[in-house]
Protein backbone atom coordinates (compact mmCIF):
# COMPACT_ATOMS: atom_id res chain seq x y z
CA UNK A 1 0.00 0.00 0.00
CA UNK A 2 1.23 3.54 -0.92
CA UNK A 3 1.45 5.89 2.06
CA UNK A 4 1.80 9.82 2.14
CA UNK A 5 1.88 12.25 5.10
CA UNK A 6 -0.06 16.08 4.70
CA UNK A 7 1.60 18.94 6.06
CA UNK A 8 -0.69 21.49 7.07
CA UNK A 9 -0.73 24.28 9.59
CA UNK A 10 -4.31 24.58 9.62
CA UNK A 11 -6.20 21.40 10.71
CA UNK A 12 -9.22 22.21 8.05
CA UNK A 13 -7.25 22.41 4.79
CA UNK A 14 -5.62 19.33 6.14
CA UNK A 15 -8.68 17.70 6.70
CA UNK A 16 -9.87 18.75 2.92
CA UNK A 17 -7.07 17.06 1.39
CA UNK A 18 -7.26 13.94 3.36
CA UNK A 19 -10.49 13.25 2.38
CA UNK A 20 -10.73 14.22 -0.81
CA UNK A 21 -7.83 12.18 -1.43
CA UNK A 22 -9.79 9.14 0.41
CA UNK A 23 -12.14 9.39 -2.07
CA UNK A 24 -10.24 9.86 -5.45
CA UNK A 25 -7.46 7.57 -4.06
CA UNK A 26 -8.75 5.09 -1.48
CA UNK A 27 -6.09 2.75 -2.03
CA UNK A 28 -3.46 5.43 -0.19
CA UNK A 29 -2.61 5.55 3.65
CA UNK A 30 -2.61 8.86 5.50
CA UNK A 31 0.00 7.61 7.86
CA UNK A 32 0.05 11.50 9.34
CA UNK A 33 -1.38 15.26 9.33
CA UNK A 34 1.08 17.67 11.81
CA UNK A 35 1.07 20.67 12.02
CA UNK A 36 4.53 22.18 11.83
CA UNK A 37 7.54 21.16 10.06
CA UNK A 38 9.62 19.68 13.03
CA UNK A 39 7.14 17.27 13.96
CA UNK A 40 6.40 16.38 9.78
CA UNK A 41 10.48 15.11 9.91
CA UNK A 42 9.85 13.38 13.21
CA UNK A 43 6.88 11.33 11.67
CA UNK A 44 8.06 11.14 8.67
CA UNK A 45 11.56 8.89 10.15
CA UNK A 46 9.10 6.59 12.00
CA UNK A 47 7.14 6.27 9.05
CA UNK A 48 9.18 6.74 6.27
CA UNK A 49 6.08 7.80 3.90
CA UNK A 50 5.94 7.12 0.12
CA UNK A 51 4.85 10.79 -0.71
CA UNK A 52 4.57 13.71 1.42
CA UNK A 53 1.97 16.72 0.55
CA UNK A 54 3.44 19.57 1.84
CA UNK A 55 2.53 22.87 2.52
CA UNK A 56 5.19 25.61 1.77
CA UNK A 57 4.67 28.65 4.11
CA UNK A 58 4.80 27.30 8.18
CA UNK A 59 6.08 28.72 11.26
CA UNK A 60 9.34 27.20 12.42
CA UNK A 61 10.54 25.26 9.35
CA UNK A 62 9.22 25.88 5.64
CA UNK A 63 7.86 22.98 3.46
CA UNK A 64 10.71 23.20 1.33
CA UNK A 65 13.27 22.69 4.43
CA UNK A 66 11.24 19.55 5.44
CA UNK A 67 11.64 18.68 1.40
CA UNK A 68 15.07 18.71 1.97
CA UNK A 69 15.39 16.77 5.11
CA UNK A 70 12.94 13.78 3.86
CA UNK A 71 13.95 10.07 3.37
CA UNK A 72 15.35 10.06 0.20
CA UNK A 73 12.53 7.75 -1.50
CA UNK A 74 9.97 10.36 -0.30
CA UNK A 75 7.81 11.58 -2.83
CA UNK A 76 6.89 15.65 -2.61
CA UNK A 77 4.17 17.28 -4.03
CA UNK A 78 4.01 21.15 -2.72
CA UNK A 79 0.86 22.66 -1.69
CA UNK A 80 0.60 26.33 -1.78
CA UNK A 81 -1.79 29.49 -1.60
CA UNK A 82 0.11 31.16 -3.97
CA UNK A 83 2.00 30.75 -6.93
CA UNK A 84 4.93 33.56 -6.40
CA UNK A 85 7.20 30.68 -6.62
CA UNK A 86 8.52 29.68 -9.81
CA UNK A 87 6.49 27.37 -11.23
CA UNK A 88 8.53 25.83 -13.55
CA UNK A 89 11.51 25.31 -10.24
CA UNK A 90 8.68 23.59 -8.50
CA UNK A 91 8.43 21.34 -11.18
CA UNK A 92 11.38 20.59 -11.56
CA UNK A 93 12.26 20.18 -7.42
CA UNK A 94 8.95 17.87 -6.54
CA UNK A 95 6.71 15.05 -8.54
CA UNK A 96 4.02 18.12 -8.56
CA UNK A 97 2.55 21.31 -7.15
CA UNK A 98 -0.93 22.23 -6.39
CA UNK A 99 -2.90 25.54 -5.41
CA UNK A 100 -5.75 26.27 -3.01
CA UNK A 101 -8.06 25.49 -3.02
CA UNK A 102 -7.13 21.95 -4.38
CA UNK A 103 -9.89 20.62 -6.67
CA UNK A 104 -10.97 17.61 -7.45
CA UNK A 105 -9.49 17.59 -11.42
CA UNK A 106 -5.98 18.85 -10.35
CA UNK A 107 -5.84 16.46 -7.90
CA UNK A 108 -6.39 13.65 -9.94
CA UNK A 109 -3.77 14.54 -12.41
CA UNK A 110 -1.39 14.57 -9.53
CA UNK A 111 -2.95 11.57 -8.55
CA UNK A 112 -1.92 10.12 -11.72
CA UNK A 113 1.58 11.47 -11.90
CA UNK A 114 2.28 9.93 -8.74
CA UNK A 115 1.87 6.67 -10.13
CA UNK A 116 3.45 7.04 -13.44
CA UNK A 117 6.71 8.52 -12.09
CA UNK A 118 9.59 7.22 -9.77
CA UNK A 119 11.77 9.01 -7.50
CA UNK A 120 12.44 12.80 -8.05
CA UNK A 121 15.91 14.80 -8.16
CA UNK A 122 16.83 15.96 -4.57
CA UNK A 123 19.76 18.32 -5.65
CA UNK A 124 17.41 20.46 -7.94
CA UNK A 125 15.08 20.76 -4.68
CA UNK A 126 17.98 21.56 -2.05
CA UNK A 127 18.85 23.99 -5.06
CA UNK A 128 15.54 25.43 -5.16
CA UNK A 129 16.12 25.50 -1.20
CA UNK A 130 18.77 27.83 -1.24
CA UNK A 131 17.06 30.22 -3.79
CA UNK A 132 13.73 31.10 -2.23
CA UNK A 133 13.74 28.66 1.13
CA UNK A 134 14.56 32.12 3.31
CA UNK A 135 11.58 33.86 2.36
CA UNK A 136 9.32 35.12 5.46
CA UNK A 137 6.51 33.51 6.14
CA UNK A 138 3.13 35.57 6.00
CA UNK A 139 -0.19 34.31 7.17
CA UNK A 140 -2.11 33.26 4.54
CA UNK A 141 -5.33 32.42 5.95
CA UNK A 142 -7.15 33.17 8.94
CA UNK A 143 -9.35 30.78 11.33
CA UNK A 144 -12.67 33.11 12.42
CA UNK A 145 -15.40 31.21 14.09
CA UNK A 146 -19.77 32.15 12.85
CA UNK A 147 -21.75 30.76 15.40
CA UNK A 148 -21.10 26.49 15.71
CA UNK A 149 -19.14 26.79 12.21
CA UNK A 150 -15.24 27.69 11.76
CA UNK A 151 -14.12 29.42 8.18
CA UNK A 152 -11.15 30.21 6.62
CA UNK A 153 -10.72 33.31 5.87
CA UNK A 154 -7.82 34.01 2.74
CA UNK A 155 -5.64 36.92 3.55
CA UNK A 156 -5.66 38.08 -0.13
CA UNK A 157 -9.41 38.90 0.69
CA UNK A 158 -9.18 40.96 3.78
CA UNK A 159 -9.99 45.07 3.33
CA UNK A 160 -8.79 45.66 6.78
CA UNK A 161 -8.67 44.79 10.60
CA UNK A 162 -10.25 46.57 13.24
CA UNK A 163 -9.22 46.16 17.10
CA UNK A 164 -12.28 45.36 18.88
CA UNK A 165 -11.62 45.05 22.48
CA UNK A 166 -10.13 41.21 23.22
CA UNK A 167 -11.08 40.56 19.51
CA UNK A 168 -9.91 41.67 16.08
CA UNK A 169 -12.69 42.24 13.38
CA UNK A 170 -11.04 40.77 9.97
CA UNK A 171 -13.30 42.87 7.53
CA UNK A 172 -13.78 41.17 4.03
CA UNK A 173 -15.42 42.98 0.68
CA UNK A 174 -18.92 41.37 2.09
CA UNK A 175 -18.71 40.16 5.89
CA UNK A 176 -16.50 41.23 9.15
CA UNK A 177 -15.42 38.26 11.42
CA UNK A 178 -14.13 38.16 14.85
CA UNK A 179 -11.12 36.57 15.72
CA UNK A 180 -9.98 36.06 18.85
CA UNK A 181 -6.24 38.03 18.36
CA UNK A 182 -4.59 41.04 19.12
CA UNK A 183 -4.64 43.04 16.38
CA UNK A 184 -0.33 43.04 17.62
CA UNK A 185 0.37 39.33 16.93
CA UNK A 186 -1.62 39.75 13.38
CA UNK A 187 0.36 42.47 12.39
CA UNK A 188 3.60 40.46 12.60
CA UNK A 189 2.32 38.02 10.65
CA UNK A 190 1.64 40.19 7.72
CA UNK A 191 3.09 41.01 4.99
CA UNK A 192 4.23 44.71 5.27
CA UNK A 193 4.17 45.16 1.66
CA UNK A 194 0.60 44.21 1.82
CA UNK A 195 -0.32 45.50 5.13
CA UNK A 196 -0.16 48.43 6.78
CA UNK A 197 -1.11 49.70 10.32
CA UNK A 198 -2.72 53.29 9.97
CA UNK A 199 -3.68 53.54 13.78
CA UNK A 200 -3.44 51.82 16.76
CA UNK A 201 -6.38 50.27 16.04
CA UNK A 202 -6.55 49.80 12.67
CA UNK A 203 -4.21 47.60 9.60
CA UNK A 204 -5.91 48.06 6.31
CA UNK A 205 -4.19 46.35 2.79
CA UNK A 206 -2.11 48.37 0.59
CA UNK A 207 -4.07 47.44 -2.67
CA UNK A 208 -7.22 48.43 -1.05
CA UNK A 209 -6.47 52.37 -0.42
CA UNK A 210 -7.95 53.78 -3.27
CA UNK A 211 -7.13 57.61 -1.92
CA UNK A 212 -5.92 59.49 1.16
CA UNK A 213 -6.66 63.07 1.92
CA UNK A 214 -5.81 65.19 4.65
CA UNK A 215 -8.45 66.62 6.99
CA UNK A 216 -8.35 69.70 9.34
CA UNK A 217 -5.74 67.90 11.98
CA UNK A 218 -3.60 66.86 9.23
CA UNK A 219 -4.74 63.11 9.49
CA UNK A 220 -5.63 61.06 6.40
CA UNK A 221 -8.91 59.83 5.48
CA UNK A 222 -8.54 56.89 3.62
CA UNK A 223 -11.33 56.02 0.77
CA UNK A 224 -11.55 52.01 0.24
CA UNK A 225 -11.77 50.36 -3.20
CA UNK A 226 -14.28 47.25 -2.17
CA UNK A 227 -15.99 49.15 1.24
CA UNK A 228 -18.10 51.97 1.43
CA UNK A 229 -16.81 52.95 5.00
CA UNK A 230 -13.61 55.78 5.29
CA UNK A 231 -10.63 54.48 7.47
CA UNK A 232 -8.83 57.29 9.26
CA UNK A 233 -5.06 57.13 10.03
CA UNK A 234 -3.37 58.66 12.96
CA UNK A 235 -0.69 61.51 13.12
CA UNK A 236 2.05 58.88 14.14
CA UNK A 237 1.26 56.87 10.54
CA UNK A 238 0.55 59.85 8.54
CA UNK A 239 3.99 59.22 6.77
CA UNK A 240 2.76 56.16 5.16
CA UNK A 241 0.90 58.29 2.53
CA UNK A 242 2.40 61.73 2.04
CA UNK A 243 4.17 60.21 -1.25
CA UNK A 244 1.14 58.46 -2.40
Amino acid sequence: MTTALILEDEPLLAEQLRDKLARLWPELEIVGMPGEGREALRMARQTQPDIAFLDIRLPGLSGLEVAAALPEHTRVVFVTAHDEFAVEAFRAAAVDYLLKPVSDERLVATIERLRREGSQNREELLALLQQVGAAPSWLQWIRAGLGETTVLVPVEEVVYFRADAKYTSVVTRDKEHLVRRAISQLESQLDPDKFWRIHRGVIVRVDQIASAGRDLRGRYVLTLRDRPEKLRSSQAYGHLFRHM
